[in-house]
């Protein structure tokens, strides 16, 4: 079977890196060869612009220059790791995409719709995921997860309310817009039930 392209998508504390790892378990129990990767990030190149992304202050960069260097990242990530890996007929499970952009720096920070599409359209030429798992779960509860599990890359949790708010609910309204594209997924729900639920539209989508 060709490879195919499943991105996760959702705001902060949503579960999305676990889910990542369940649903690429299950599909090689299924046989397929797999390939998990994130962004931003996901190739050398693209590790090394995450840092200057995810790491200082919220107000590091102003809306345009966050969103060109996610693309740049992006080109180099899907050149160098996603394109490669559908050729050899792996499947390939990404942790956030194109989505996140127009959510984060579209909804979140105020960058026009019509500039992210022009952006996208000369760097991707119209590449698009195959099926998109969107998990929905309420601000503060996700805000609190991603506030236990600590580390470092936190400055898109330090955003203010409102912006948690704002990519809650364009990530939504992304699903109701591409429903042959995207599986709106309960994320408050336990990890096995969100995990049993992203089984069932994965193999609902691909027939398996």
């Amino acid at each position: 079977m060709a490879g195919r392209f499943i991105t996760l998508e959702g705001g902060e504390g949503s579960g999305k890196s676990t889910q990542v790892r369940r649903l690429a378990a299950a599909l090689q129990a299924k046989g397929m060869s797999i390939l998990t990767t994130r962004e931003p990030g996901g190739s050398p190149g693209a590790e090394e612009i995450r840092t200057l992304l995810v790491n200082g202050a919220p107000g590091r960069w102003d809306a345009l220059t966050e969103t060109l260097l996610v693309y740049a990242a992006r080109a180099d990530h899907v050149g160098r790791t996603i394109g490669p890996a559908l050729l050899a007929e792996t499947w390939v499970i990404c942790d956030r995409f194109t989505d996140s952009t127009y959510a984060y720096q579209g909804a979140g920070r105020g960058l026009a719709r019509e500039t992210i599409r022009r952006i996208d359209s000369v760097v991707l030429d119209d590449f698009k995921p195959d099926f998109t798992l969107m998990l929905d779960i309420d601000v503060e509860t996700g805000l609190k997860r991603a506030g236990a599990r600590g580390g470092a890359e936190s400055r898109f949790e330090n955003f203010d309310r409102d912006f948690h708010e704002r990519l809650r609910q364009a990530f939504i309204e992304i699903a109701k817009r591409h429903p042959d594209r995207c599986a709106l997924i309960d994320a408050a729900q336990g990890e096995d039930d969100v995990a049993a639920a992203i089984w069932a539209a994965v193999a609902r989508r691909f027939g398996l």
